[in-house]
């Protein structure tokens, strides 16, 4: 048994970690998260330590072209310091679990002021921005949704984020448009 919540709406990728992300019409969820997203991150030249948009900023209005060389000039000319990309040889590179899903009505009510502290109704970061037809994606934790081909199972809510998480439990192929069903 399952009940339409509602549609996918947009999908992001993020290539690089802290990044701006790229729209695309569809994508392969795969166990490990949505294909493509986060597979690279920046570090420092020297150290190989990872930057992050928390200790600059200034990374979240890059949008990465897919050309390491010419991203990490791009990084290292607009931070002032020697950076490089590296790829993570375990899959995406996620904080806190494979798929972030956020609602367009959440955004509402983050623009209305009802935002966890530290959040921004302006760039959630979500890979499913989800158009719901009622109801609060803050609901689901602890179940289970089919979003096109894939089933995910939602984890928790993010402390610092809007939306919620979810890990996937079968992979498949999701695209703008496909039906969000709560399941069970």
């Amino acid at each position: 048994m399952s009940d339409v919540v509602g549609v996918v709406d947009q999908i992001s990728l993020y290539p690089v970690k802290s990044l701006a992300g790229r729209t695309v019409p569809a994508v392969e969820v795969e166990a490990a998260g949505l294909h493509g997203d986060r597979e690279w991150s920046v570090v420092e030249a020297g150290s190989g330590e990872r930057v992050t948009v928390k200790t600059t900023p200034q990374l979240a209005g890059i949008v990465p072209t897919g050309d390491t060389e010419a991203d990490t000039t791009t990084v290292t000319e607009l931070i002032g310091r020697p950076v490089r990309l590296a790829r993570s040889a375990d899959g995406p590179q996620v904080d806190a679990a494979a798929v972030h899903l956020v609602s367009r009505e959440a955004i509402d009510r983050a623009a209305a002021g009802d935002v966890p502290e530290g959040c921004s109704a302006d760039d959630p970061r979500a890979n499913l921005l989800l158009h719901l037809s009622g109801g609060d994606e803050r609901d689901w934790v602890g179940r289970r949704l089919q979003v096109g081909g894939a089933e995910l199972e939602v984890v928790r809510t993010p402390k610092h984020c809007l939306g919620v998480y979810a890990e996937v439990r079968v992979p498949g192929r999701v695209t703008a448009g496909d039906a969000v069903r709560l399941l069970g």
